[in-house]
């Protein structure tokens, strides 16, 4: 196994780490910051998020650069990256820090583009990522930390930072799905 897909398989082993300490009651205590109290496991939770969410890019990096891409890591690399940021969405809404509505779009949206994906598989094509889903994906990178660490260190500010990072998201979710499946239109003609 090379270097990208064991940081994929290390990401993967990451995730229910994550969801144990967002949802099991460690008694780890908490942190208080201003008017927000925010659980320990919470923040460990968010780092935990950022280091899975920076591997994410690396093990891509390394596969590019160097040539290192296997069938192995096409499969497991987009699992791992949807597999965490649907467990820490539904997290979120558990947790009431996120509202339900904007979450159902945003893990809506990934099925239906992932289902999109192997009908154009099926046809021989390969969608890669565009720009619209790029801005989708690193906003949803800052939501998630943000939303787990109750806005910090924005609190102060009296502005939901973590709030306007899930909603520009949930924008970019819908304009890039919409982009996706407009663009490959084509798939869909005479099956209907």
């Amino acid at each position: 196994m090379n270097l990208p897909n064991k940081i994929t398989v290390a990401r993967i082993i990451l995730i229910p780490i994550f969801v144990v300490l967002c949802v099991a009651p460690l008694g780890l205590g908490t942190v208080t910051w201003l008017d927000s109290t925010i659980p320990v496991s919470n923040i460990i939770a968010a780092i935990i998020f950022i280091v899975a969410a920076l591997t994410d890019w690396f093990d891509g990096h390394l596969a590019r650069k160097y040539n290192l891409i296997t069938n192995f890591g096409k499969f497991a690399d987009p699992l791992a990256d949807k597999l965490l940021v649907a467990a820490a969405f539904i997290i979120l809404v558990e947790q009431h820090l996120a509202p339900s509505w904007v979450i159902i779009i945003i893990i809506s949206r990934e099925f239906a583009v992932t289902g999109l994906r192997l009908l154009l598989v099926e046809g021989g094509e390969v969608m890669a990522a565009g720009q619209l889903g790029k801005i989708k994906t690193f906003t949803q990178m800052i939501a998630i930390p943000l939303l787990l660490l109750h806005n910090w260190p924005f609190e102060w500010t009296g502005i939901r930072i973590d709030l306007v990072f899930l909603y520009v998201c949930a924008f970019f979710t819908v304009w890039s799905g919409w982009d996706y499946f407009y663009k490959n239109r084509n798939i869909f003609k005479g099956s209907m």
